[in-house]
C-alpha cells in the first residue's frame, strides 16, 4: 500500500502547489522582441493547418479504456455476469449507490445540436463532433472528468430537453455546448429546474466565469474599481449575456454596462426584443443608465473595458473605436477562431491590457480554465446544480491563482499548463456548493483539494505513459 502523505495546512492547500516565486502585482513584463505582422499571422493560422493533418491521423481524440484490473479471464465473472448482479441488486434498492458502483460519479455528457459551433454557426451535429471531442479531451486532461460527446440529430428544444432528461441515470452531469440562442437560454433554464443532476451551458456560465476572472485582475492592474468601471459588451448572444451576469456578481454594476447587438445599443426603446429575447430585454431595462443610443463605436466612447463575443475578425472592432476609450483601457476580444481585433492592433490603438480566446496569444480567457475545475468540484460533492455562487467561487480562485504568481499586463489569468489552478478551483467550487446546501457529499476544503489533485494527476500521467509506450503514437511530420 502506498504511504499516505501528510495532510497539508489550510494555507498550504489554498496556495499549493504553486512553486514560482510571486512578484508584485504591479510588476511590468519584459519588453517583447519586435515581431513582424507576417510572423504573427503565420502563428495565428498554424493550428488550423496542423488540425487538418493531425485529426485524420488519430481518427478522433478520445477513446474508452478500462480502469479495473483484468488479471485473467476469471475477472470477467466479477465485472460482468454472474458477479455484477450483486451490484445491480444493491443499486435497485438504493439508486445513490450508482455513484459508487459505477463510473456515473465522474461521467459528463457534452451535448450539442451543432447550431452555433465556435464562430462557424449552424454547421450540424456531425461537423460539431470534432469540437465536442476536443471538449471531452480537455475535461479529462485538465479535470480528470470522463466526458463523452453526444451530438444530437435534432434542433427541437423539446427533443433536446427530453433526451437529456432520459440520459440522467447514466450521468453525473451535463455540459451543453454550441446551441444557438435564444433556445439555449430556454433549454438550460428547463433542464436546471427539471433534472436531478447538474446541467450547465459552457457558452454561458463557463465563458462568464473565465472572463469575469480576467476582468477582476485586469481592473487591479490598471488601478480601477470594478464598481466604477464602464463596461461595454459587443455582441448580445449567450456568451455576453452570461458574462455580464457573472461580472455583475463579481463587482461590476449593471447600470455601468452597455450591451450592443448587430442593430446597436440595448436600451428601453428596443421594444422589438421584448417578446423573443427576454435576456436582452433585461439588459435593455437594467443597463445603459445614460441611455446611449447608437452603434458599438458610440457605446465604446469613454469605456474602461470592452468585452467582445461577436463575429470573428479581424476587423469586427476597429482600432479607432479603441482610441475613443478611457485611459488604460481593457479589451477582451474572445471570438474564435479569429478575435474581433488582432491583439497588436488593439495595443497600438492604446489598449493597456488585451485578452483573447486563443492559447497562442497572451491572456487567454478561454473556458478551458473554468469547466474542468468547476465540474471536478461539482462532481466530487455531487452537487444538484451549478449556481452563480459556485461560479463566483471559481472566478475568485482563478483570479487569486494568477495573483499568487504575479500579475502583469500579459498575465491576468493562469495558463492551462499551470495545472494547480484546477484542483484549487475544484476545492473552492465544492465548498461553495456545500455552504449553499446543494451538495450531497460534504468534504473539507483540504479533502476536496487532495481528491481533485489525485484524480487530475492520474489523468495527466495516464496520457504521459500512453505516449511514452507509443500506444498514443507521435503525430506525423508536418
Amino acid at each position: 500500500m502506498a504511504k499516505k502523505s501528510k495532510p497539508a495546512s489550510r494555507k498550504a492547500v489554498k496556495n499549493a502547489p504553486a512553486k514560482k516565486k510571486a512578484v508584485k502585482s504591479k510588476a511590468k513584463a519584459k519588453p517583447a522582441k519586435p515581431v513582424s505582422v507576417e510572423a504573427m499571422l503565420k502563428k495565428a493560422y498554424e493550428p488550423a493547418r496542423l488540425a487538418m493533418i493531425y485529426h485524420p491521423f488519430y481518427e478522433g481524440k478520445i477513446e474508452i479504456t478500462p480502469k479495473c484490473c483484468v488479471r485473467d479471464f476469471n475477472d470477467f465473472a466479477i465485472w460482468y455476469t454472474p458477479g455484477v448482479a450483486e451490484s445491480c441488486k444493491a443499486i435497485n434498492k438504493d439508486k445513490e449507490l450508482s455513484y459508487t458502483h459505477t463510473n456515473r460519479w465522474n461521467t459528463v455528457a457534452v451535448v450539442s445540436d451543432g447550431t452555433r459551433v465556435l464562430g462557424l454557426g449552424d454547421i450540424g451535429p456531425e461537423a460539431g463532433m470534432p469540437v465536442m471531442e476536443g471538449k471531452s479531451l480537455l475535461f479529462k486532461y485538465l479535470g480528470g472528468v470522463d466526458a463523452y460527446p453526444l451530438c444530437l440529430g435534432t434542433k427541437d428544444p423539446e427533443e433536446i430537453i427530453n433526451t437529456v432528461k432520459l440520459l440522467q441515470p447514466s450521468l453525473g452531469g451535463v455540459n451543453l455546448e454550441d446551441i444557438s440562442q435564444p433556445k439555449c437560454f430556454y433549454i438550460l433554464e428547463r433542464l436546471r429546474k427539471e433534472c436531478e443532476i447538474p446541467v450547465w451551458h459552457d457558452d454561458q456560465q463557463g465563458t462568464g466565469t473565465i472572463v469575469a476572472a480576467g476582468a477582476v485582475n485586469a481592473a487591479k492592474m490598471v488601478g480601477k474599481k470594478p464598481s466604477q468601471m464602464k463596461a461595454v459588451f459587443i455582441g448580445a448572444g449567450a456568451a455576453n449575456i452570461a458574462i455580464s451576469r457573472i461580472m455583475q456578481v463579481s463587482g461590476f454594476k449593471w447600470e455601468n454596462m452597455i450591451m450592443c447587438d448587430s442593430k446597436g445599443t440595448l436600451h428601453p426603446g428596443r421594444e422589438e426584443v421584448k417578446a423573443e429575447f427576454k435576456e436582452k430585454w433585461f439588459m435593455c431595462e437594467n443597463s445603459n443608465k445614460e441611455r446611449v443610443v447608437g452603434t458599438s463605436q458610440d457605446a465604446m466612447k469613454g469605456a474602461d473595458i470592452v468585452v467582445a463575443a461577436s463575429k470573428p475578425g479581424p476587423g469586427t472592432i476597429k482600432p479607432e473605436w479603441i482610441k475613443g476609450m478611457a485611459n488604460d483601457s481593457i479589451v477582451f476580444a474572445t471570438a474564435n477562431p479569429i478575435p474581433e481585433i488582432w491583439p497588436w492592433e488593439a495595443k497600438e490603438a492604446g489598449a493597456k491590457i488585451v485578452a483573447t480566446g486563443r492559447s497562442d496569444f497572451p491572456n487567454q480567457v478561454n473556458n478551458s480554465l473554468g469547466f474542468p475545475g468547476i465540474f471536478r468540484g461539482t462532481l466530487d460533492v455531487r452537487a444538484r446544480t451549478i449556481s452563480d455562487t459556485m461560479c463566483l467561487a471559481a472566478v475568485l480562485e482563478i483570479a487569486k491563482t494568477a495573483e499568487d504568481k504575479g500579475l502583469t499586463e500579459e498575465y491576468i489569468v493562469p495558463t492551462m499548463d499551470e495545472w494547480e489552478v484546477f484542483p484549487r478551483e475544484a476545492a473552492a467550487v465544492g465548498r461553495a456548493a456545500i455552504k449553499e446546501g446543494i451538495a450531497r457529499v460534504k468534504l473539507s476544503r483540504q479533502e476536496l483539494y487532495e481528491k481533485a489533485e489525485s484524480i487530475i494527476r492520474r489523468a495527466r500521467n495516464q496520457t504521459k505513459y500512453l505516449m511514452k509506450g507509443r500506444y498514443i503514437p507521435p503525430p506525423p511530420k508536418a
